[in-house]
């Protein structure tokens, strides 16, 4: 894996990490809801964040984490990384 791949895949990685902390119940109010931001990667590049939250299946379902990492002039060649948020069945909707 090329020194770029790996630091883009250790980012999203750990926005990954950081996207799913929050819980459905804090999230239910806003998917699908997605935004984008400029950062910096673990070896110091410039990079956007891409993170999304959406149904993974219906509405009111578990949700779908995804994450996307790349450097801003080249977008087709960033890391994605999707993750789930579940829906407890105790929890009420």
């Amino acid at each position: 894996m090329s020194a770029l791949a790996e630091d883009l895949a250790q980012a999203a990685r750990e926005e990954l990490d950081r996207a799913s902390t929050m819980t459905w119940r804090q999230l239910v109010e806003v998917v699908p809801y997605g935004d984008t931001y400029e950062g910096f990667s673990p070896r110091g590049r410039a990079v956007c964040f891409e993170r999304s939250y959406l149904w993974e299946d219906e509405s009111g379902g578990d949700i779908r984490v995804e994450v996307n990492v790349y450097e801003p002039k080249a977008f087709e060649k960033g890391v994605r990384m999707t993750g789930s948020i579940p829906r407890f069945p105790a929890d009420p909707a």
